[in-house]
């Protein structure tokens, strides 16, 4: 049975130079709990995830793994496996050799690493390639191999740090189910480094949104996209129509009323306990699909002209512009629109979020 552990940080801080990289990070992820790091290149997630392997030493700020402080313990000691982004195998060795290496250096019997080793080949579907070097395995059979590496030693937490950007598109999708299917069967706490939004919101329990070394949000992906907590969050996760207004006051709790370039709109916060108050600069979000044809009632209804279609199979998305707001909205596919028509879009208040602006 594979260890899980909880990890905490508290107030992790990491300079090279006068550029802080890590800058006061508290986390606390869960018991085999699968757990994302989310932001744009140079945002601090590859130098946080080093952190708690401890191949990076913090300049200040504690890890803890199960209350014990780590912070100080040499990576070796610490029980994690690592998978990088370009794998890191060794090229002159075979696969049962690369992922036994762990073993070896452990000083573990042949036999045990033997029963090890076959477990994690049948884990990963790799059975059969043993004698297989590196060069001979495509891109997603090397990952696979990496990951047997690093699962084998039986690691108390697993590290990824962006493992499938090196895939073509079709085999990421396999890769992400895998990878998700595997942790969840071993229940092994896991860390996962990534910038691509798709692939976090569709393997993680929790993610944190990062930004210049800082937490922007944690939260489940849901909560997230649903309830980004600054412009930030909401403008890096998926996509948004975003309107620049001005609060007028509360209609009815939690509706707003809002002067905006495109007419008066209606919103509600983005989060639960924040609350605005008249003359307020907010800015406004409205996810595409949150976009609809039938303005019942009018409620925030613009007038949009079109510039671009575009069919995605199960529906179509349109861009445009609106009083010089532009405009993405999801609509049926089997909806008559084309660039240069004029089409009324509105959305519901409750779908229209507040954000301080």
């Amino acid at each position: 049975m594979i260890a899980m552990v909880r990890i905490k940080t508290v107030d992790l801080t990491k300079r090279f130079g006068e550029v802080v990289a890590v800058d006061r990070v508290s986390l606390e992820i869960e018991h085999g709990e699968f757990f994302t790091l989310l932001g744009p290149s140079g945002c601090g997630k590859t130098t946080f995830l080093r952190c708690i392997a401890g191949l990076e030493l913090p300049d200040e700020g504690r890890v803890y793994f199960d209350g014990e402080d780590v912070t100080d313990v040499p990576p070796h000691r610490r029980d994690t496996g690592m998978v990088f982004q370009n794998y890191a195998l060794w090229p002159h060795m075979n696969v049962f050799d690369n992922i036994a290496y762990g073993l070896k250096i452990r000083g573990l019997p042949k036999n045990e690493i033997r029963k090890r080793v076959e477990w994690a080949l049948e884990l990963v579907k790799l059975k059969g390639l043993e004698k297989r070097t590196p060069h001979q395995l495509s891109g997603g059979q090397q990952q696979r191999v990496a990951l047997a590496r690093a699962i084998v030693i039986n690691p108390k937490v697993l590290l990824f740090d962006e493992p499938l950007s090196n895939l073509d598109a079709k085999l990421r999708l396999e890769m992400r189910a895998e990878l998700r299917r595997l942790q969840k069967e071993l229940g092994i706490t896991t860390i996962y480094v990534t910038h691509d939004q798709e692939e976090a919101m569709s393997i993680s329990d929790r993610l944190a949104i990062m930004k210049d070394g800082r937490i922007m949000q944690v939260g489940t992906p849901r909560e997230v996209y649903d309830r980004p907590a600054n412009f930030f969050v909401a403008d890096f996760i998926g996509q948004s129509t975003f309107i620049e207004g001005t609060v007028v006051g509360e209609v009815s709790s939690p509706v707003y009323e809002v002067d905006t370039s495109v007419g008066r709109m209606r919103a509600v916060p983005s989060l639960p306990d924040a609350s605005f108050s008249p003359g307020e600069r907010v800015i406004l979000a409205i996810r595409p699909e949150n976009f609809s044809l039938e303005c019942l009632g009018g409620d925030n209804s613009m007038k949009v002209v079109v510039h671009h279609v575009a069919f995605l199979g199960k529906h179509l998305r349109v861009h445009g512009e609106s009083d010089g707001v532009k405009v993405i909205a999801e609509l049926p596919k089997d909806v008559s629109v084309s660039v240069g028509d004029v089409i009324t879009l509105c959305a519901s208040p409750r779908e229209v979020l507040m954000i301080k602006g």
